[in-house]
């Protein structure tokens, strides 16, 4: 399947997800999850007309970058390091991996230091799996109230991983339970502005996240072919 018949085929699936949950497709917005690809395949996904690109190794990621001269939308979707926030704020605009208040610190005096915001999403451990990070679901209002004050940070969303499971609806309560966390996090004015981005969903289990609100998911796979979604 070649890159185009990949995205329209993936376009075509959240479409259908849409149309099943009551949903405008347009809500939902994909990152090419480009981590394990060359530079090349990269600026390929670019050209093929998604701008959206998903990286998690600042040391890959940057070098690319500036191959790249800055094309393109980048996430940082992986788990970041305090020490690696220097190298990306400025090339990352969004940041989906906010875990705790060491993190916050730095991102927000980094982007202070360029003279602009870093948008995030609060990374949240919604399946209580030891091996994924993020805040547990019911200290994420104390982190927010925490951080609200920090002016160079925008929290746009909360991300979650689900399990990785052979059968996607067993992933439909992970999906289901951050929607439903946004949504009391909003009613609780935890935040300073309404949250209202749900990054979840990866190549296998998409259109479960899709149905349950997904407004961004992060495709490796089913797009570029290679590498594994973080």
């Amino acid at each position: 399947m070649s890159l185009q018949e990949a995205i329209q085929h993936v376009n075509e699936r959240i479409v259908a997800a849409c149309k099943r949950s009551g949903r405008n497709a347009e809500e939902v917005r994909v990152i090419a999850v480009t981590k394990y690809v060359s530079s090349a395949k990269t600026r390929a996904v670019l050209d093929a007309g998604i701008q959206h690109l998903g990286e998690n190794r600042p040391g890959v990621a940057v070098p690319k970058w500036e191959e790249l001269g800055g094309r393109g939308i980048w996430h940082f979707i992986g788990h970041l390091q305090s020490r690696k926030v220097k190298e990306i704020v400025g090339k990352f605009e969004y940041i989906h991996s906010l875990d705790r208040l060491s993190l916050a610190l730095e991102l927000d005096k980094r982007a202070a230091a360029a003279g602009g915001e870093v948008k995030t999403f609060l990374q949240v451990n919604v399946s209580g799996e030891a091996s994924k990070h993020g805040v547990k679901p019911e200290e994420a209002e104390h982190f927010l109230r925490e951080i609200r004050e920090l002016s160079h940070l925008k929290v746009i969303g909360l991300m979650t991983m689900a399990p990785e499971v052979e059968d996607p609806e067993l992933t439909r309560p992970v999906f289901r339970g951050l929607r439903e966390l946004r949504d009391r996090l909003n009613a609780s004015g935890a935040w300073k502005e309404p949250i209202s981005e749900l990054s979840m969903g990866m190549s296998g289990d998409f259109e479960v996240a899709v149905e349950e609100g997904a407004t961004w998911v992060r495709l490796g796979t089913l797009l570029v072919g290679k590498g594994e979604e973080t």
